[in-house]
């Protein structure tokens, strides 16, 4: 029963990181093109390492602060605005990071600390997705992401 309780909270995890990842990517896509900033970021993705590893620390110098806020707000026992303000870092941060990191991913894959994390990152995610593929959560959730996705397609397509 306990095994089945935690593969049901680590489904839980991954379609959130999955759902949240992918859409807040698309989403900043989408933003570069309103805002025409498309040359913006094929510059970026020309970068050197250095450069790179620069641009990708940006995001995380803007959120550090946010986040500095939020644990205040939380100490001083304003718990929902610190709250609402932690889950809205954490957005804008995703929201950045992983932009800024599709863009200059083989830049920062060639420092070996970076590409060390990502692997290890990454065979986490998988070992983590092969526990629960099959689990009724997991298949549902999967589900109803392509019906979301196609609604939105035909909205805004």
């Amino acid at each position: 029963m306990m095994k089945r309780i935690m593969l049901a909270c680590l489904a839980i995890l991954l379609i959130i990181e999955e759902w949240l990842w992918d859409g807040l990517n698309a989403l900043a896509h989408s933003l570069i093109k309103w805002v025409r900033l498309e040359s913006f970021e094929y510059w970026l993705s020309q970068r050197t390492p250095n450069q790179a590893l620069v641009a990708f620390s940006i995001p995380l110098m803007i959120v550090t602060p946010l986040n500095v806020i939020a644990i205040s707000l939380l100490a001083r026992g304003m718990v929902l605005e610190g709250l609402m303000l932690e889950v809205l870092v954490k957005l804008l941060a995703t929201l950045l990071v992983s932009r800024v990191f599709a863009l200059t991913k083989p830049q920062l894959l060639s420092f070996s600390i970076l590409r060390s994390i990502y692997l290890a990152i990454t065979r986490w995610l998988k070992w983590a997705h092969d526990k629960v593929v099959d689990a009724p959560i997991y298949i549902w959730a999967k589900q109803f992401k392509v019906e979301v996705k196609t609604k939105f397609s035909a909205w805004f397509g």
